[in-house]
């Protein structure tokens, strides 16, 4: 099959960039045993989900030297993006993550630990707790948010123009609306 051509079900396009990557050798096997397929779809989430695993542990690694994981790192985030306090109870940073609150637990307890946030109880419900950033856990939050951003940052100025990273930005707005 010619490489530059798109074929059936492929979603090649215009522009710089491989012209055969991994994800297509997969749609290209489907449409050898199945050319009544369109593998659009199959490309489009494929690249998505390796481009999200991908950049996921380049944005880790970036992390790392603050000392945070990702899970980590996404309880500071949440707490910084809440605004001044910077405090949230344990249920809304579960609910706000998508993780469990026993996975919460473990997160918040090694973050206290470290002195990054504190745990103190809640003046409007005895039974409950609230989660504040501390002044260090805002500082690291802060660095580590930039550290990551520039990773993110290379990897589109790599492949895209500014046009067309907010034009990809919106294309994935509408798709992630639209199965929602």
């Amino acid at each position: 099959m010619d490489t530059k051509t798109p074929g059936p079900g492929r979603a090649d396009g215009p522009g710089p960039g491989p012209a055969h990557d991994a994800v297509d050798a997969i749609t290209d096997q489907w449409a050898a045993v199945r050319p009544d397929l369109d593998t659009v779809p199959m490309a489009v989430f494929g690249r998505i989900y390796r481009l999200s695993d991908a950049m996921g542990d380049r944005v880790a690694r970036a992390y790392a030297p603050h000392g945070v994981a990702r899970g980590e790192f996404d309880v500071l985030a949440t707490l910084r993006r809440s605004g001044a306090p910077y405090t949230l109870s344990p249920r809304e940073l579960s609910a706000t993550l998508m993780i469990t609150t026993g996975g919460m637990t473990g997160r918040l307890d090694r973050l206290e630990k470290a002195g990054l946030l504190s745990r103190s109880p809640d003046p409007n419900d005895r039974r409950g707790l609230r989660v504040t950033l501390s002044e260090r856990g805002r500082e690291l939050v802060d660095r580590a948010v930039a550290d990551g951003l520039a990773e993110q940052r290379a990897a589109l100025e790599a492949a895209l123009g500014a046009e067309e990273a907010e034009q990809l930005a919106g294309l994935l707005r509408r798709l992630l609306a639209a199965t929602a």
